[in-house]
């Protein structure tokens, strides 16, 4: 059964009760895949790639992956910095499933991460259209907006 959703105007699909959050390995065929959805989701729309210096430098981070059905549908990346400061980073979710709660899931699961391995801050680099979905998980804007690959963004703190 399809719905609208109210706040998207996308259709509504129905997900499982369990989301599948899976951590995934750097240069695995799930990094791949997740590497191809935050192309098409990130990069693609702005005219952007990755390198592949960019992708290497990617081997220290905690990739995380969610799964409906085996299929991977969102992704993040956790990148550690000093003293205690996680980065949350290329936060993507399929267009189709966006507004569902995926992405919402997959930042609570990277937040229990950070908290398991002792990290006390998590901070993001959000795109303008993400602030309002970042603020309603308890993210707080820091300073003036900066551009980032070509667009405005906000560094978002949240206190772990």
């Amino acid at each position: 059964m399809h719905e609208e959703n109210i706040a998207t105007g996308k259709a509504a699909v129905s997900l499982p009760d369990v989301l599948e959050l899976i951590p995934i390995a750097h240069n695995s065929s799930a990094y791949t895949a997740a590497v191809a959805l935050r192309h098409a989701i990130l990069r693609a729309p702005l005219g952007l790639a990755f390198t592949a210096e960019q992708l290497a430098a990617e081997a220290d981070a905690w990739h995380l992956g969610a799964f409906l059905d085996g299929r991977l549908v969102g992704c993040l990346l956790l990148k550690p910095l000093a003293s205690g400061e996680l980065q949350m980073r290329q936060v993507a979710v399929e267009q189709a499933l966006q507004g569902q709660g995926i992405g919402r899931q997959l930042v609570s699961h990277a937040e229990a991460y950070a908290r398991q391995h002792g990290y006390t801050t998590m901070r993001l680099h959000a795109r303008e259209n993400a602030v309002p979905f970042y603020q309603r998980l308890d993210y707080r804007l820091q300073g003036e907006p900066f551009m980032e690959i070509g667009i405005s963004h906000w560094l978002m703190l949240k206190q772990l």
